[in-house]
Formats: structure tokens, C-alpha cells, sequence
């Protein structure tokens, strides 16, 4: 246990040498030019515009021309973050809510609904890992090597028509490198007062066309502590290993790709909890004619979570898609395709208070999805399109997508949608209970899709050679949201009593001051509004049903290159308080400083949380962890 004098100090000596650093960085602004010096701005404004995203219209396209709002976030900002995990990576999208709830848990949204995290859809290499079990992401689970993603795709607002369910309010698509990319070997080590961990590939060719890499990799966090300075015993520990085979014939693209992981969380009153699982990718796909193509996938996934005195689940999901592009004369670019998912569920509880029933199940869902985007003048393009999905629990669902937009001129873009997705129930929904003296909570029989309809305005420009910004504004409307309602007998059971609207801005923009020093910065400002439906007899507040989210959120991140092959990157985010359960609002300072030894070689400091000695960032006052001040220091060895 720390004392409080200890975790209440104040900040250490690094700060005057950052300060000196940054000051003399901006006095030799053009030192840090230098050719051998690691490069920020290998790519222009006009180039990360540019840069080619698939998660919009799953074909590749320009960032500039696509009609959402989508934020990339590139390798090098992973890099230059020296962050160790992917929630942590995707604090860097000002469209992303996150807040860490103890050593190993995150809740992740976007636009909203972050208490609940069941509407968002997260994708690795085209692997959907969100759970049938409560329509969430297990984060504790989702990993690759950091240094193997190529960029992170962070699409706020629905995606449905294209992704299917849970694609309700973002959708967050991984995407690793190719193993062409990823040739010879990389070791990473690092360690600092939080955690230790390291990582190790090597890539090599099979021929002149097939490429493979290996990968190993292993941390372990210490636990985190609560306001009294007491052990939350959440210490976490994961290793994970796996592969990538990448070919490139004469007519075909072939990639297969998988992973295995085993690792413990403590818990505080029973033995450790053991989260293991393993999954294998097949992607296949080949250009046709009249710049056509067609793709094949298909994964297996399975999964296995054991936390005694809890509950166990094993889970076995096989998935297949099938998707065809085309053109249509000169101005329709088509696509169109189907896919079929089937789990097989296995939940059994620990305990006499709480049960899913029936304990397994089988849950499948089947779809076919079409889009036309129509470019009907130089200027304007109309995209339409829409998925019928079938499930289990609710029968067919539609998710229709409407999109035009005006490319003003080559750096202009505005852009209008209307849309609908649904989120379809869960197993927590259906078939969960909570057996308590003198009351009962059941899953609701007739529990059916939570529903939105977004309504979106759009800009995205590079006003200035050296200035690009992006505005969107929403305006959502949630029907069937899940309630709790009083039913006959004096039980409780899971219903669509729900209802509610939310609206807000997010931008953010991107401002190179100088060759070798580039600003970014976000804003975001979330409303919002539930009620219960009238006549219905919900149980309490309908926010702590719905959403805990903060009113505002910004960022503000400075990259700059400094003489002798050194890098300092900061990131200064403030997120606003939470209304139930209430938690303050905080700001951190996040501060990475690296040194490219030799071409070979990188050493750097990465320190986070660095404004106060802890904060809060989710749940009640009683059982919440406070997330303290922590520093990492890397070394990474490339040959």
C-alpha cells in the first residue's frame, strides 16, 4: 500500500528538463530538420488526407471524400504516443470516449452510452470481437502488437448498413500491416512503476510473392489502488503469440492470419480469474474486370473466461462474409455482398445469485447488404444503400443509409446522412437473472433491437496549405432503449421502455506550424436526453440506464522534432464530470519523449497522468479505482 504522501506528490524533476527541451525545440526549429532525423512530416496535411480508409465504403477511397466523420489514427501516432495497449491508443481519436474502470477494464464509446459500451462495433483485420454476451467488448482481450498496426479507422456515428448490429453509434476497424511491411526482426522492452512487458517479431518471405511474420509479446500490470490508498487486487498479467501470411499472386490476394493468448486478473475475495482464447483469419480476394472485385472471409474465434465465484463462459464463434465491388456504367460504384455468423455460447454461474438461462445457446446471425454511391455530377455523389439482418431473438432487421455529399472544390468537402442501425439483444438482455431475498430480475422473452435514427451534417477542409479541419454535428433519436420495469408478482424484468435523444458537435483540426512541429487539437460536446415511455413503469432514473457520459471533452497534442534524432510529443485532454455515478472532471498530461540512438535503435520516456498524483475516470465513489501518475521506459531494436 502507498502512503497518501507518496501518491500526493508533486511533479518530479522532469518537468523543468521538458520544459527546456520544448523551448530549445522551438528555437531550432530547423535543427530538427535534419535528414536523419525521424521524419513527422513524411507526410503533408494534404497527404493524410489522402490517405486511403476502408471501413467507409469497404473499398479503398480517399479520407478527404468520404461523407462521416472518420478520424485515422496512423502508426507513427501510436509510436509516438508510447502508449501499451489499444485503449490506451485510442485515447488519441477526440470521436472516442474512454475511461479506464480498473487495472484491465475500459469503457469505449462514441457519440454517447458509454456506461453501457453495447453500441459500438470493434473490428481487428475484419474480425468483429464485440460479445453476444452483453453486446460489449471485452478489452482485456483485444491486443496485437502496436508496433504492427498500420492505422485505426474511428468511425463516429452509425454504420449499420455496411457492419450490421452494434455498428449503432461508431464502428473502430484495426488495421495490422502486411507481413511484406513488417520484414526482419523487432524487439521491445519496457517497463516503468505500472507495468513491464515486451515484445518480439520476425518477418520474412517464402518466395518472391508470400510473406510471413511471427509474433510473441507479454506484460504485467500491477494493481491499482481506490481514494483510500487501498489495493483494488486487479493486478492483470497477458502473453500472446501468433502470426501473419501474406501472398500476392498473379490474379489473387491471399491472407491468413491468427493469435492465442492466455493470461490472469485478480480478484479481490476469490482466486484469480483466467481469460485464454485463440482465433485464425482467411481473406482471399481478386480483381476483376472493369476495376471490379471480389473478397471472401472467414474467421473462427474462440474464447474462454473463467472468474470463480462469478461465472464461466466458453464461446465458439465461426463467421463467414462474401463481398462484391463493381461499376455500373460510369458513375455507380457498387457493393454488394452476405455473410453468416453462428456462436455457440456455454455460461455457467458460481454462484446462487445470478444465472443465465438456458445456460447455452446458439446464436446466428445471417445478412445481405447492397450500396450504390452515384456520382451524379463532378461536384455531388449520392450514396444509398441498406442491409437486411436476421437473428435469432428479434427475426429480420433493416438498416437503411442515405449520404450526399459536395466536394466544393479539390480540399472542400460537406456532407449529409441519414441513417438507421439497431443493436440486437444479448444474452444479459434475454435470458440473464438475479435472484435477491424478496425480489427477482429476469431477462426480458420479448426484449427486442434497440433502434436510432442519426441525423448528420458534416465538413471536412484544408482551408490553409498548413491548416486541415473537420466539423460534424448529430442529431440521434433511440427508440426501444433497454429498461428495467416492475412486472406482476413484484418481480423485475428487462423491457424497451426506454426513449431518448442525443445531439452534439465534434471536431478537431491539424495545424503544422513549422517543417518540424504539427498541433492537433478536438473538441467534442455531447447533450442528451431519456425518458420512459408513457404509461410504462420503469424502475428509477433512466440515465443510469442509458447514458453516464461527460458534456465536453478536448484535446490538444503537440509533435516535435528536436536536433540529434530526439522526438517530444504531448497530449493535454480534459474530460468533463460524470453525472451517475458521478465522477469529477479531470485533465491529464500525457509526454513522450523519444531518441533514435542509431537507425537500429530507439530508447524513450513516456510519462502519463502527470498533472495530478490520481484521478478517478469511472464508477461509484465506493468501489472505484484512481489511476495514478506513471512513467515507461522503452528500448526497441530493429534490424
Amino acid at each position: 500500500m502507498k502512503s497518501p504522501a507518496k501518491r500526493r506528490h508533486h511533479p518530479p524533476p522532469l518537468w523543468a528538463g521538458l520544459i527546456i527541451a520544448l523551448c530549445y525545440g522551438l528555437d531550432s526549429a530547423s535543427a530538427a530538420s535534419n535528414p536523419s532525423s525521424p521524419d513527422l512530416t513524411s507526410l503533408s496535411l494534404e497527404e493524410l488526407a489522402n490517405i486511403e480508409i476502408s471501413s467507409v465504403s469497404k473499398h479503398a477511397e480517399p479520407l478527404s471524400d468520404a461523407a462521416t466523420a472518420i478520424f485515422v489514427i496512423t502508426h507513427e501516432d501510436i509510436r509516438r504516443a508510447g502508449v501499451t495497449s489499444i485503449p490506451e491508443a485510442l485515447r488519441l481519436a477526440p470521436n472516442l470516449e474512454v475511461a479506464q474502470s480498473n487495472a484491465y477494464g475500459y469503457q469505449i464509446s462514441a457519440r454517447g452510452f458509454n456506461n453501457s459500451g453495447n453500441k459500438l462495433l470493434v473490428l481487428i483485420d475484419g474480425r468483429a470481437v464485440y460479445t453476444p454476451l452483453h453486446s460489449g467488448v471485452f478489452w482485456d482481450v483485444q491486443d496485437v502488437m502496436l508496433e504492427d498496426i498500420d492505422r485505426i479507422e474511428v468511425i463516429s456515428g452509425p454504420g449499420g448498413t455496411l457492419w450490421g448490429s452494434n455498428a449503432v453509434n461508431g464502428v473502430i476497424n484495426i488495421l495490422t500491416k502486411s507481413a511484406k511491411d513488417t520484414q526482419g526482426a523487432l524487439v521491445s522492452v519496457g517497463g516503468g512503476n505500472t507495468e513491464t512487458g515486451g515484445a518480439a517479431r520476425y518477418g520474412a518471405k517464402l518466395d518472391e510473392n508470400t510473406a510471413f511474420r511471427l509474433y510473441a509479446k507479454g506484460f504485467e500490470r500491477n494493481e491499482t489502488e481506490n481514494a483510500k490508498d487501498m489495493s483494488q487486487h486487479d493486478a492483470w498479467r497477458m502473453k500472446q503469440a501468433g502470426f501473419r501470411l501474406d501472398g500476392n499472386y498473379e490474379h489473387d490476394a491471399l491472407t491468413v492470419q491468427g493469435d492465442i493468448y492466455d493470461g490472469a486478473e485478480n480478484q479481490a475475495t476469490f482466486p484469480n480469474g483466467r481469460i485464454s482464447g485463440n482465433n485464425v483469419l482467411t481473406r482471399w480476394s481478386r480483381p476483376l474486370a472493369n476495376d471490379s472485385s471480389v473478397q471472401v472471409q472467414a474467421y473462427y474465434d474462440h474464447i474462454k473466461r473463467t472468474y470463480p465465484g462469478s461465472y464461466s463462459e466458453l464461446r465458439d464463434t465461426w463467421d463467414i462474409d462474401l463481398q462484391h465491388n463493381f461499376k455500373l456504367g460510369e458513375h455507380h460504384d457498387i457493393v454488394w455482398g452476405g455473410g453468416y455468423r453462428s456462436t455457440n455460447d456455454s455460461v455457467n454461474t458460481t454462484t446462487p445469485f445470478f444465472a443465465f438461462v438456458p445456460a447455452n445457446n446458439r446464436l446466428s446471425i445471417s445478412n445481405v447488404f447492397a450500396q450504390d454511391a452515384w456520382a451524379f455530377s463532378e461536384r455531388w455523389k449520392l450514396t444509398v444503400g441498406a442491409k437486411l439482418e436476421r437473428n435469432n431473438f428479434t427475426g429480420t432487421e433493416f438498416q437503411p443509409d442515405a449520404r450526399l455529399a459536395f466536394k466544393q472544390d479539390e480540399h472542400t468537402l460537406w456532407w449529409a446522412a441519414i441513417s438507421r442501425a439497431v443493436r440486437t439483444p444479448s444474452l444479459i438482455d434475454r435470458d440473464f437473472y438475479v435472484f435477491v431475498p424478496g425480489s427477482q430480475l429476469r431477462g426480458g422473452p420479448d426484449f427486442h433491437s434497440e433502434k436510432l435514427t442519426a441525423y448528420e451534417l458534416g465538413y471536412r477542409a484544408q482551408p490553409l496549405p498548413k491548416l486541415s479541419l473537420s466539423v460534424s454535428t448529430f442529431y440521434n433519436v433511440y427508440a426501444d432503449l433497454r429498461s428495467i420495469d416492475f412486472a406482476p408478482g413484484g418481480t423485475l424484468v428487462v423491457g424497451n421502455q426506454l426513449e431518448g435523444r442525443t445531439w452534439g458537435v465534434e471536431t478537431w483540426a491539424t495545424y503544422q506550424l513549422t517543417d518540424a512541429w504539427r498541433l492537433s487539437a478536438g473538441y467534442n460536446a455531447l447533450r442528451e436526453r431519456f425518458r420512459a415511455k408513457a404509461g410504462s413503469n420503469t424502475l428509477g432514473d433512466p440515465t443510469a440506464n442509458t447514458g453516464n457520459d461527460p458534456a465536453y471533452q478536448w484535446s490538444l497534442r503537440s509533435s516535435l522534432n528536436l536536433p540529434h534524432d530526439t522526438e517530444l510529443d504531448a497530449t493535454l485532454r480534459t474530460i468533463g464530470a460524470l453525472p451517475n455515478p458521478a465522477v469529477p472532471s479531470y485533465t491529464a498530461l500525457d509526454v513522450h519523449v523519444g531518441w533514435h540512438v542509431n537507425k537500429n535503435l530507439e530508447l524513450s520516456l513516456a510519462g502519463f497522468n502527470l498533472l495530478d498524483a490520481a484521478h478517478p475516470e469511472s464508477g461509484s465513489a465506493a468501489s472505484r479505482s484512481e489511476f495514478e501518475r506513471s512513467f515507461l521506459v522503452r528500448l526497441t531494436w530493429t534490424h
